[in-house]
């Protein structure tokens, strides 16, 4: 496994007057090349850490692979820069599938370039990026209560070690509403591959589809996370930030529970408010014209 974070020499300078230099911590990001037994599938810039994981969510994400008996290997294998003395940068990762899986297509592998930023940079159209899913989120008859929801984002932000190194990794947990456990936190430079992470745990531990689960992320809400969490079968995504126009409309339509600004005892209900359950002494108020 590569490094996490790196170090670099930083100027520090405040209004104040204060200036001087100092080591700082950074996070890693180096490329992740992806192939399906010996093709190269897709490339993605990542936080080294949970490659398998990483590549695992991916192709649940991208509607290739739904249950654990599917996924046989990964090998991490020799690839161009500088890596040891047997070549290996660690940032090549093939996988074999099991034998009752369809290849992914190589016009699906031509249209993949993943950033840390954006997780479907380079698809041709929205309708080749919105999957269907082998999971009905919409039949999910979660239900959490607010007080818990409202509390997920300071848990996850407690489990972020790199965060607090670097300042600089997005973060995604997965909270099983009935036990209140946190199963599983991942971080990344990207968001979509912290939740890709978060779901290739969850295919290799067989826990697929993710009934009663919620997903909670340290960032916005795109349409890609949306996708994600539908893919999974995950029926409830909470945000600390704001979902986009088209993951709203994607949820909607899937059934899916979005909860944005998530933070300070309030939330957004976007969209399948009905699972949320408001303590009893919260007053009815009537609609208004503000937003947030």
């Amino acid at each position: 496994m590569g490094r996490l974070t790196a170090s670099r020499r930083v100027t520090r300078l405040t209004l104040d007057g204060v200036y001087r230099q100092r080591p700082d911590a950074v996070a890693v990001e180096e490329p992740l090349e992806i192939r399906v037994a010996g093709s190269p599938l897709a490339v993605t810039m990542r936080t080294p850490g949970h490659d398998v994981e990483l590549a695992a969510g991916f192709l649940v994400s991208e509607g290739v692979i739904h249950r654990g008996d599917q996924f046989a290997r990964a090998i991490h294998c020799g690839g161009p820069g500088t890596g040891g003395a047997d070549g290996n940068t660690y940032n090549v990762l093939d996988l074999t599938l099991s034998p009752d899986v369809t290849p992914p297509s190589p016009d699906i592998a031509r249209n993949f370039y993943t950033t840390s930023s954006c997780g479907v940079c380079g698809t041709a159209s929205i309708e080749a990026v919105e999957k269907v899913s082998s999971y009905d989120v919409s039949a999910d008859g979660i239900r959490v209560e607010a007080v818990d929801l409202a509390g997920f984002p300071d848990r996850l932000r407690a489990e972020q070690k790199m965060f607090d190194k670097t300042g600089g990794l997005h973060g995604a947990a997965l909270f099983d509403v009935a036990s209140g456990e946190m199963l599983v936190v991942r971080e990344d430079v990207g968001r979509h591959n912290a939740v890709d992470k978060v779901v290739g745990w969850a295919l290799l531990h067989d826990r697929l589809p993710l009934r009663g689960t919620v997903l909670q992320v340290s960032g916005r809400v795109s349409f890609e996370l949306v996708q994600k969490a539908v893919m999974a079968g995950v029926p409830v995504l909470s945000a600390v930030s704001a979902p986009s126009s088209l993951a709203i409309e994607l949820a909607e339509r899937a059934g899916l529970t979005v909860a944005g600004f998530v933070r300070g005892g309030s939330m957004n209900l976007y969209t399948r408010p009905d699972r949320i359950l408001i303590p009893s002494t919260t007053p009815a108020l009537a609609e208004t014209s503000g937003v947030r």
